[in-house]
């Protein structure tokens, strides 16, 4: 899936994404695991799609936290940390 695609997508598009992607993995994990996999190109896909649709979901919360410093006038302290902790909570929450 194409970055571009990925950004026309709201914040719950983006987190059921990233869980049917997840999915996705599992169940290819599976297949090699099992001998059924034909492609196992297939895996090295998934797994940049995921990481796409993370960087994607950190990218929009680090935009929403600046939209908010700046209508508070306070900086917002550990934008990676609170970044890292929403794609953990978003796919959690998917």
């Amino acid at each position: 899936m194409k970055a571009t695609e990925l950004r026309s997508k709201s914040d719950a598009d983006l987190g059921k994404e990233l869980n049917d992607l997840l999915k996705a993995q599992f169940s290819l994990r599976m297949q090699l695991a099992t001998q059924q996999l034909n492609n196992t190109s297939e895996i090295k896909k998934v797994r940049r799609d995921i990481a796409r649709v993370r960087t994607l979901i950190a990218e929009k919360t680090i935009g929403q936290m600046a939209v908010a410093e700046k209508a508070s006038g306070q900086p917002a302290v550990g934008k990676k940390v609170i970044a890292k902790k929403a794609v953990g909570e978003k796919a959690k929450k998917a």
